[in-house]
Formats: C-alpha cells, structure tokens, sequence
C-alpha cells in the first residue's frame, strides 16, 4: 500500500514537471492564445494573481494543452501501451484545431508522455498511477489555489524567460 502511494506520487511530480515545462516551452503564460485565455487570465490577476500565470491557466482551460496531452496519454497508454498514448496525442491534435488553437503544446506534452509513461512502466510503474498522478498534477494548478498557483507559473515563467 505504502508503495503504490510512493508510486503514485512520483507519477505526479513527472507528470506536473512534464506538462508545466512543455507549456511554458510552448510560451502558454506569454498571451491567452485561444478564446476564454485572456479572460481567465485578466480573472485571475483581479483576484490577486499574476497575469501570465493566469495566461497558462487559462489556455490550459481553453484548449487541450499538455495537461490534457499528459491525461490522455496515460489513459491510452493503460489502454492500448504505446500505440494508446500515440492515438491519444492524435486526438489532442484534433481537439486543438477544433478549439482554433495553432499551438502544438496539447499534441508534444500527449506524445512526450506517452514515452515517459512507458518508460515508467518498465521500471514497474503501472500507467493507472500516472493518471491518478496527473489528475492530482492538475488539481495543485487549477484546484487548490488560483492566485497562488498564478504567482508560481508566473515564477517558473521568468526563469524560461
């Protein structure tokens, strides 16, 4: 038990540090680039937070971005192995055209993941923990605290920066 806790918690810190560096690789704190972005974001700085944070966040509600491309790759990946995970990256790409968004974050984290993830697999990771990992990766950007994870997106963002 203690060790499928460990296990799970591992896969959420790979998950989180996966899908926090594609989107900030892929500049999602930098302008709300689909609709509903910029007014997340303008939200979330109003109540005390910082604008690019907000930014991130609000693309990462707005459009599949690698939150979503990591979610779906473990599921893929506990479905169907590589094969799953890549099927999964596909779907994210068609969910980013859909949502007019021309970046590629959502289809790179989806792909990324899913080698990350089955390579955690042959270490004796079964792929479930990385989607109760990456559920829990999401919760501590968009569940716990807006402001307080704003101001620690907008933090990593000017280090990239």
């Amino acid at each position: 038990m203690l060790e499928d806790l460990a296990q799970i918690f591992i896969a959420a810190v790979v998950s989180w540090i996966l899908f926090v560096s594609v989107d900030i690789l892929f500049k999602l704190p930098l302008r709300g680039g689909v609709s509903g972005a910029t007014g997340i974001g303008k939200a979330i700085e109003g109540a005390g937070g910082s604008l690019p944070g907000g930014f991130m966040m609000g693309n990462i509600v707005s459009s599949p971005d690698a939150s979503a491309g990591t979610l779906l790759a473990a599921c893929g990946v506990y479905i169907a192995g590589i094969p799953g995970g890549l099927f999964a990256a596909v779907l994210v790409y068609i969910g980013n055209r859909i949502c007019y968004d021309k970046g590629y974050a959502g289809t790179t984290g989806a792909v990324l993941a899913t080698f990350v993830i089955y390579a955690f697999t042959l270490a004796g990771f079964p792929p479930e923990y990385f989607i109760a990992g990456m559920v829990i990766a999401i919760l501590t950007i968009q569940g716990l605290s807006h402001v307080q994870a704003s101001r620690l997106l907008a933090t990593l963002w000017r280090w990239r920066s």
